[in-house]
């Protein structure tokens, strides 16, 4: 079972594109496999500006106030996602789990 016949041109055009528009997001590749094709791409938390956040909120008379709730839970942790070719050839996305520190 060495040779992965679901693998052809195609495939690994549309996986190295995806890869690519990843990292020109802010991923970082942190695990790579070429023979079972898959990636374990990460990115680090953003920080944010509450200071900005709360003046906006104050100035909207609240309104900002979800806008700055949101941004708080979606860009304060830590994103791994894992994208790989799967045994029918198709590609996928995936998040993963990883150790909070």
């Amino acid at each position: 079972m060495e040779s992965y016949q679901f693998i052809n041109e195609k495939n690994l055009d549309q996986f190295n594109q995806m890869i690519s528009a990843k990292t020109r997001n802010g991923f970082i590749i942190t695990e790579h496999n070429e023979k079972l094709p898959y990636v374990v791409l990460s990115k680090e938390k953003t920080a944010i500006n509450h200071f900005l956040h709360f003046f906006i909120t104050c100035l909207t008379l609240g309104l900002w106030a979800i806008v700055w709730i949101y941004l708080s839970i979606t860009l304060s942790r830590k994103k791994n996602i894992l994208l790989a070719v799967d045994e029918d050839g198709n590609l996928f996305e995936d998040k993963c789990l990883s150790k909070e520190n």
